[in-house]
């Protein structure tokens, strides 16, 4: 199993996203159980994941939104970063993070 680091953002994104606070839950739940080693695995779960980097990013509520979570599939970790709407996540900004 993964270790996702970030409860706390999650519970504080679904609070800034209403609209995607159900979505989000069911990613954490999703999230904290898996034994993700690969791009492969991830899109086992969710289909439409894109892996940038060390940057996984997620679908949410029908591509209105774009979940931001770091991985280090060795160290079974994801790190949440952000949810984006499409302006945000354009200026791509989030790439730089590490």
């Amino acid at each position: 199993m993964v270790t996702v680091v970030g409860k706390t953002r999650v519970k504080e994104l679904q609070r800034l996203h209403s609209g995607a606070s159900e979505e989000l839950g069911g990613w954490y739940l999703v999230a904290k159980k898996a034994a993700w080693k690969n791009l492969i695995d991830v899109r086992g779960d969710f289909t439409d994941a894109d892996q940038v980097g060390k940057m996984l990013v997620f679908n949410v509520r029908h591509n209105q939104y774009r979940l931001i979570v770091k991985v280090d599939y060795q160290s079974k970790l994801l790190m949440v970063k952000d949810l984006l709407n499409h302006k945000e996540y354009e200026k791509g900004a989030w790439k730089r993070w590490d």
